[in-house]
């Protein structure tokens, strides 16, 4: 045994429906004897006592004692983060009516938002006075109202979007992740940074 390697892999962030929590929902375990591997994932990592939706960060280093206190003298590898964010979720704790409201919400202010920008960087760069010289530049006389400078500008506008962000039907333009997609990774990571920065210097990081 004390040749033994274990190879363990934690992610910063990964989410758990039961209130015993092992080894096997928060990282992935390898090893040459699956005999091994099979007993570290049952291994219990900690319990959650509360009826509610919770985050407990974790160390590896709680990982690694409790993979050499079950199999002493094993030689275990670290492969990814040093802490983990544990995040408990209740099943079934949040109703799909209450998803989907808050789906119509978050729409509606992307909506307005985008919609208000748009209207601005129009306004700022004189988008008007602009396809006024145009319509005067190509056809020799001052418009009196809309043409189909703004017509095709208008249509343009929300195609261009809805074809940078690859987000307008079910099949992608290409495999690559969209910006949507990015920005919301990036977001993620620097919640659970701060989380656990913030249960580092609170002392109630797990240890």
């Amino acid at each position: 045994m004390k040749e033994a390697v274990v190879y363990l892999k934690v992610d910063q962030n990964v989410q758990v429906v039961n209130k015993k929590i092992t080894l096997g929902d928060v990282a992935d375990i390898y090893a040459w004897d699956h005999d091994i591997v099979k007993e570290l994932d049952q291994v219990i990592l900690l319990r959650v006592k509360g009826d509610k939706n919770e985050k407990h960060v974790v160390s590896a280093l709680k990982l690694i004692r409790l993979i050499q206190k079950q199999f002493p003298g094993v030689q275990v590898e670290l492969i990814g983060e040093p802490d983990v964010v544990v995040e408990y979720q209740i099943p079934g704790s949040e109703k799909h009516w209450l998803i989907y409201a808050k789906l119509v919400v978050l729409s509606l202010l992307v909506f307005v938002g985008s919609a208000f920008t748009i209207m601005t960087f129009n306004t700022d760069v004189s988008v008007g006075d602009l396809f006024d010289q145009m319509y005067y530049l190509f056809v020799g006389e001052h418009k009196s109202g809309g043409s189909a400078l703004e017509l095709f500008y208008s249509i343009g506008i929300p195609i261009g979007i809805l074809a940078f962000y690859n987000h307008y039907s079910t099949k992608k333009v290409k495999e690559d992740p969209t910006p949507i997609h990015i920005e919301m990774r990036n977001y993620e990571q620097d919640m659970n940074n701060a989380i656990i920065a913030d249960a580092s210097r609170e002392g109630k990081e797990i240890k």
